[in-house]
């Protein structure tokens, strides 16, 4: 791969990377929650289902799920149900679980907060398709394959990680304005309906 190729992938990944989605989403409103730094259990579950994506992608599973319509469809599902379910969550907070309420914030633990950014990372499957076909078009036939995928592989995560960072940092910065309840409660909702809206698309979307 040369080092024209790998400029044009971080590149474009990089501003991928950067346009808001559930994985966004939910970097911000975790930091807004529990703070940047709790929330950066979040963001590492977001990344590391990033790379169990990545690499599935790269094992043949995307080509599987586009070669199997009703597999895909029942993953489509899945993810689809739990963003609606995300989003319901949020809408139903209506202003609890602020930042500075001991009692909400004593209930995400690193793991439930890990485990919580993995499942919206992975909700997903067409990341699955993205990549499949989006990573063969970097990689050169003419050289060994394995090393270009992990160049590949962790110019994304890096991407993928400076943006999470950086909108984390944000929802640290927008807590400052969300000490109203009536305002944290419009902040809720208004994640809520984003995450249903994600879940919806990912419903209608076709292989």
């Amino acid at each position: 791969m040369s080092a024209h190729i790998w400029w044009l992938f971080a590149v474009t990944v990089f501003f991928l990377s950067g346009t808001p989605g559930p994985n966004m989403l939910h970097a911000l409103s975790r930091s807004v929650n529990v703070g940047f730094r709790r929330s950066t259990s979040a963001m590492a579950g977001c990344a590391s289902a990033l790379f169990f994506a990545l690499v599935l992608s790269a094992a043949g599973i995307g080509a599987l799920l586009a070669a199997m319509p009703r597999l895909f469809d029942i993953v489509r599902y899945a993810g689809a149900a739990y963003l609606i379910w995300l989003g319901i969550k949020s809408w139903r907070a209506s202003g609890k679980g602020h930042l500075d309420a001991p009692a909400a914030i004593s209930g995400h633990t690193p793991w439930q907060l890990y485990r919580g950014g993995f499942l919206v990372g992975i909700s997903n499957p067409k990341l699955l398709l993205f990549a499949a076909a989006f990573f063969p078009q970097f990689i050169d036939r003419q050289h060994p394959q394995l090393p270009q995928f992990v160049i590949l592989v962790a110019t994304f995560l890096c991407c993928e990680i400076f943006w999470l960072c950086l909108y984390g940092l944000g929802g640290r910065g927008l807590a400052t304005f969300l000490t109203r309840e009536n305002t944290k409660r419009v902040f809720d909702r208004v994640t809520g309906v984003f995450f249903m809206a994600f879940g919806v698309v990912l419903l209608r979307a076709r292989v």
